[in-house]
C-alpha cells in the first residue's frame, strides 16, 4: 500500500518544488503499475474460474446425457412390460404354445440388450422369480421370456396354475450392467453395501447367488442380507465374513402392477 504526502508547502524554491513533484510523479507511476499487476491477476483468476466452472458444467451434461442414454424407461413403456409379462403367462396357461403377433413400432428401447428379472408374488408371498442378470435377448423378449420362467420354471415351486394365476401380482425388473464392489474385509463390505439401491451378486467356484435391490425390504440388516445369500448360493451362511468371495452390484428400474 502506497500513502502519498504533499509536501510542497515545505520547500524553500522552485528546484525543490520540482523535485517534490518528480517524486510524486514516480510514486504515482509504481501505484499505477501495481495496480495493473493486482488487475492482470485478478483477470487471469476470474478467466480461470470461469474455465474451471464452464468444465463441471460440461461434465454435468456429459453425466446427463449418459443417464439419458442409458435409457431409464418411462413409466408408459414400463405399464407396456407389465402388460406383456402378463399376457404371455395367460397365453401359456391357456395352452398356447406360442405367442401372439407382436407388436409393430416399438420404442427403441425395447430391443436393447438388458438384463431382466420376473418376480410372482400371491398375497404377498413369493410365487416365482427368475431373471437374467447378464443380458441374453433384447429387452422386450427378456421380460417375455423370463415370465414364463418364473411362473412355470422355478425349482422352487410347481408350475403356476389357472386356480392360482387370478391372484397373482408381477413385478418386473430392468438391471443395470453388474459392476465389481473392490472391498478390504467384511467390515469393508459392509460399510460399502447401499440397502434398497444396490442388488448384490455372490460368488465363489461354481457357487453364485444374487439378490435384488427390492429383497433389502425383507432383509434390511446387512448381516442377515448377506447370510441369507450366501446361503442362497449354496456356501455357508458365514463366508462373506473370509473376505475371499467376489461381490458384484447392480442397480434396477422396477415396475409392478
Amino acid at each position: 500500500m502506497y500513502f502519498l504526502v504533499d509536501t510542497t508547502p515545505f520547500c524553500a524554491n522552485i528546484k525543490d518544488k520540482i523535485r517534490v513533484l518528480r517524486m510524486k510523479t514516480r510514486i504515482h507511476q509504481k501505484i499505477i503499475c501495481h495496480r495493473l499487476y493486482l488487475f492482470r491477476i485478478l483477470l487471469i483468476f476470474m478467466l480461470a474460474l470461469g474455465s474451471s466452472a464452464g468444465a463441471v458444467s460440461n461434465a454435468g451434461e456429459t453425466m446427463e446425457a449418459g443417464m439419458t442414454k442409458m435409457g431409464d424407461l418411462t413409466e408408459a413403456q414400463g405399464e407396456y412390460l407389465l402388460s406383456e409379462a402378463r399376457k404371455t403367462i395367460a397365453e401359456r396357461l391357456s395352452g398356447k404354445t406360442e405367442t401372439s403377433a407382436k407388436a409393430k413400432n416399438l420404442p427403441a428401447v425395447f430391443n436393447e440388450k438388458r438384463g431382466t428379472f420376473v418376480t410372482l408374488t400371491t398375497h404377498g408371498n413369493l410365487r416365482g422369480c427368475i431373471g437374467h442378470i447378464i443380458p441374453q435377448e433384447s429387452l422386450i423378449e427378456g421380460i417375455r421370456e423370463n415370465a414364463i420362467n418364473a411362473a412355470f420354471r422355478d425349482p422352487r415351486f410347481g408350475p403356476l396354475t389357472q386356480n392360482e394365476w387370478k391372484n397373482v401380482h408381477i413385478e418386473i425388473s430392468i438391471l443395470t450392467e453388474p459392476k465389481p464392489l473392490a472391498y478390504t474385509d467384511s467390515k469393508d463390505l459392509l460399510d460399502k453395501l447401499r440397502p434398497g439401491v444396490d442388488g448384490v451378486i455372490l460368488k465363489k467356484g461354481f457357487h453364485q447367488s444374487t439378490f435384488l435391490p427390492q429383497v433389502w425390504e425383507q432383509l434390511p440388516d446387512k448381516k442377515a442380507f448377506l447370510n441369507h445369500l450366501c446361503l442362497k448360493a449354496g456356501l455357508d451362511g458365514n463366508a462373506w465374513k473370509k473376505g475371499d468371495l467376489e461381490v458384484s452390484t447392480y442397480q434396477v428400474q422396477a415396475f409392478e402392477e
